[in-house]
């Protein structure tokens, strides 16, 4: 069992007691009750993050002061942390073999992506400012976590979009560890992929991988335990679970609408942590032999081939289970491509 089991069990009764409250005081009304626990959404969880941490390991700082590579410009610009989010599709090379052959292709939604991204390294305290390696600093430490500086590598693989995400501009760039760990990984003996990123300074603290986990397992076993009821209550409650992992991310960093947490380096982290899973099932996928046709967004991954028996290298398992749980996928939609012009396509709905 998980250390925090005890402190997990806890989170759920409150959360359960909380929807079944709710839920009576609407007279049973699912809308009535989804609507009333979704305003409280926000505090709701903060409370449930409190409770977490009481007696835990590690006590994180609310509120540190940031470097100004974490403040924006005006009011409706971002900041300069680059989150690697994708937009990608495959290019022509890889799409017309799959036109030509009227091969299925199929938009698998990635369930929870926000909630399993909870799971992600997160600064403790302080952010502090170091020179990366390759600018006379120490080498990365995987006991701390941050943000980075870095020169990205080329990339060299059609059928794979790339890590870094949508961005066509050249030079150095601030991303997250989450994004840097993918980078490192990639660039490493197993997989071959790249060069190592070039790291020239980063903004740093001592981290853990546990910091949200209590929190993230009592809201998957809430998840889970509501889609299995098919109740009333389990509607509501998969609702209110919905509600609060994904405020909770969107507010943790400057937010009106969460005074309690302002960890603009977490909401970065985390939002990159569910790019970089995204793109691990894309690659798991092309080394399964499935032709990668798309990729947006944190949970949308199109695939052609035939994916349920797909298996990855050495395994018996389906590479994909199909379902709702945080650990399976659902088809949105089948299509196939029929080639236009050159380099232009259109879909064809598969009934």
């Amino acid at each position: 069992m998980h250390r925090d089991g005890g402190k997990t069990g806890e989170l759920v009764d409150r959360i359960e007691g909380k929807v079944r409250t709710v839920l009576a005081d609407a007279g049973g009304e699912v809308a009535e009750a989804v609507e009333r626990l979704k305003k409280t959404a926000i505090p709701d969880v903060m409370d449930l993050l409190e409770q977490s941490r009481a007696g835990g390991r590690y006590d994180f700082r609310n509120y540190p002061d940031l470097p100004d590579i974490f403040r924006k410009r005006g009011r409706q610009d971002a900041d300069d942390i680059w989150e690697a989010r994708p937009r990608w599709t495959a290019p022509a090379q890889v799409l017309d073999p799959v036109a030509a052959h009227a091969v299925t292709v199929t938009a698998l939604d990635v369930n929870g992506a926000y909630l399993s991204a909870l799971k992600a390294h997160l600064p403790i305290g302080q952010l502090e400012h170091h020179l990366g390696p390759d600018n006379g600093g120490p080498p990365h430490d995987a006991k701390r976590s941050g943000v980075h500086l870095v020169t990205p590598p080329a990339w060299e693989h059609p059928g794979l979009p790339n890590p870094i995400g949508d961005r066509e501009e050249p030079g150095p760039i601030w991303i997250t560890e989450s994004t840097l760990r993918l980078l490192l990984r990639l660039s490493g003996p197993k997989a071959g992929l790249c060069e190592r990123p070039l790291i020239h300074e980063s903004w740093t603290s001592g981290s853990s991988e546990q910091l949200l986990e209590t929190l993230r397992r009592a809201l998957v076993q809430v998840r889970t335990r509501a889609l299995a009821a098919g109740s009333a209550e389990g509607e509501a409650a998969y609702e209110y679970v919905k509600a609060m992992y994904s405020k909770l991310v969107s507010t943790m960093g400057e937010s009106n609408y969460n005074r309690d947490l302002y960890r603009q380096d977490w909401m970065h982290i985390i939002r990159s942590q569910a790019f970089a899973n995204l793109w691990r099932k894309a690659w798991a996928a092309h080394r399964a032999g499935l032709t990668v046709v798309r990729m947006m967004g944190t949970d949308e991954l199109h695939l052609a081939g035939d994916w349920r028996t797909a298996r990855a290298a050495g395994k018996d398992t389906p590479l994909f289970p199909e379902g709702r749980e945080v650990t399976e996928v659902k088809p949105k939609q089948t299509y196939r491509l029929e080639k236009v012009s050159e380099g232009s396509y259109r879909e064809r709905e598969v009934s």
